[in-house]
């Protein structure tokens, strides 16, 4: 198992920081060799599901999660959404945060994360991966 923690700072303003984190068509822009499909209708919200499948060609797995807590920010306080992997291949949950900052934001994201079918000695593997692959995306997401 794999805890992985990431924090930014950003110019934008919480209401769009939170937009872009939560807009899940975005991450595959990102992550490589990945797409993603949202497989319920909009708004996104609890009961939200969507699908990120990795590979190429023939060869891929799917990472199909659940938006389990959705709770956009305001004026006030902080947004948090928590997703729920439920795929056969990667397991965890993934939680963002995104609060005000002056005229900006700050933005945490965590996720627990194992791959199912390997053993525990990889996970030390599976956080360095974890943390460069969603250090990037995070960072992508809200300066693109």
């Amino acid at each position: 198992m794999a805890l992985v923690r990431i924090e930014r700072s950003s110019r934008l303003p919480v209401g769009e920081a939170w937009r872009r984190l939560t807009d899940w068509g975005r991450h595959a822009q990102r992550v490589p060799f990945t797409g993603i499909t949202v497989t319920t209708p909009p708004p996104t919200g609890v009961g939200t599901l969507f699908v990120a499948r990795t590979g190429l060609g023939r060869v891929y797995f799917d990472d199909p999660m659940e938006v389990v807590h959705w709770q956009p920010p305001a004026a006030d306080r902080a947004g948090h959404c928590r997703l729920e992997k439920q795929g056969s291949a990667v397991a965890g949950w993934a939680e963002i945060e995104a609060r005000p900052q002056g005229a900006g934001s700050s933005v945490v994201w965590c996720e627990e994360i194992w791959l199912r079918k390997l053993p525990r000695a990889v996970d030390p593997l599976t956080f360095l991966g974890a943390r460069l692959l969603f250090g990037r995306v995070v960072t992508g997401l809200l300066n693109g």
